[in-house]
């Protein structure tokens, strides 16, 4: 009996997330087609949406595994580069666009899961700093190899070097795709907000009946005691492979929505380098590690924050940065997380209530 109630508790917590996304997508869509809504905010749908992906993606490592990645804007963009080459050369061979956007997807997700798997092979020893600075390596090797690739496609087939176009030896009908620092250009712009909003939902519903599933309780268990975890017969190498590879490949789905929202893509630092990954970070962090709920709320506020406050100029980051403190001190302080759990806003209600009826009586 008690399990079904437990079940009950987190079924209804699913939901409760699942219509927070449905909500707001509703009340974005009611400004949109009213005409309410600010050029700003109208810029920042789709980007909040891969972000709130790649927090709830990362927070699968960093939370529920317990694992410290930097590596995770590097995993989005292997989705980002791999599904935008897709995307281009097939352009004019699949004219329909919601398959062509579909197929770009698991192969963005795809190739990024490849190398999550790849990745948390080659550390199945390491942990803590040391498979952060692994993670970190990798992030920065990939873009820095794909900003000096160049790829192009002719009659006989892909063509690859790492110097310069005259290296491909194309044919007078080749063309490049990837064009080293300057990236892939003409990319078919087939990402929308609704589009980024079923990607949320869906990336909710892979991660949390995950974390609420026998492999879940596995990942978790080996998150608060490895050795432990190993004595009863877990397999610790599957479910950190399982992890990091569910979280690269949703990760990967991100950069596919990234990329299909602009016409040009470079593997420029301040999207996939290292301040990229630690801002994901940020929104984990903030958002409360291992939770998913909040890790959503962190990225839509701190994604928005620097868009509202460019009025401020040379404030606008020193403002940003308070609010990072106010939230640090929020979600882990342990005198105010005391105060929260005894000054709810479920027994505020409840008090309003009994005090009411208290005066009716």
């Amino acid at each position: 009996m008690n399990r079904l109630k437990s079940m009950d508790k987190k079924t209804k917590s699913n939901f409760i997330t699942y219509g927070m996304v449905i909500i707001a997508y509703l009340i974005m869509q009611g400004l949109i087609t009213s005409q309410s809504i600010s050029s700003t905010l109208n810029g920042l749908l789709i980007p909040l949406c891969y972000y709130v992906i790649l927090a709830i993606s990362l927070n699968l490592t960093v939370g529920i595994l317990g694992e410290l990645s930097l590596g995770h804007a590097g995993f989005m963009c292997v989705g980002a580069f791999t599904s935008a080459f897709f995307s281009r050369i097939t352009k004019d061979l699949i004219t329909n666009v919601s398959l062509r956007f579909m197929l770009a997807i698991l192969i963005g997700a795809a190739f990024a899961a490849i190398f999550g798997i790849i990745i948390s092979l080659s550390v199945t020893r390491l942990s803590g700093d040391y498979l952060a600075i692994v993670t970190l390596a990798f992030g920065e090797i990939i873009k820095n190899v794909i900003n000096a690739l160049y790829v192009g496609s002719d009659s006989t087939g892909f063509h690859f070097s790492l110097k310069d176009v005259a290296g491909l030896g194309l044919n007078t009908d080749g063309k490049v795709v990837v064009q080293g620092a300057m990236g892939i250009t003409k990319i078919p712009r087939d990402s929308t907000f609704i589009v980024g909003i079923i990607l949320v939902l869906i990336t909710l519903v892979i991660v949390l009946n995950l974390i609420h599933s026998r492999a879940g309780r596995a990942i978790m268990a080996v998150r608060d005691n490895r050795i432990a975890a190993e004595s009863v017969g877990i397999n610790i190498k599957k479910y950190r492979v399982m992890a990091f590879s569910i979280s690269a490949s949703l990760a990967g789905v991100a950069g596919v929505l990234y990329a299909h929202s602009m016409s040009q893509i470079t593997a420029s630092p301040d999207k996939f380098g290292y301040n990229a990954s630690i801002a994901i970070l940020v929104f984990v962090v903030l958002g409360g590690i291992g939770k998913v709920r909040g890790s959503m709320i962190a990225a839509i506020i701190l994604t928005m924050l620097p868009e509202y406050l460019r009025f401020l100029k040379d404030y606008r980051m020193l403002i940003y940065a308070i609010v990072l403190i106010i939230m640090m001190i929020f979600n882990w302080s342990p005198k105010i997380i005391a105060w929260r759990s005894t000054h709810s806003l479920k027994r505020f209600v409840k008090g309003l209530i009994k005090k009411n009826q208290e005066e009716i009586k």
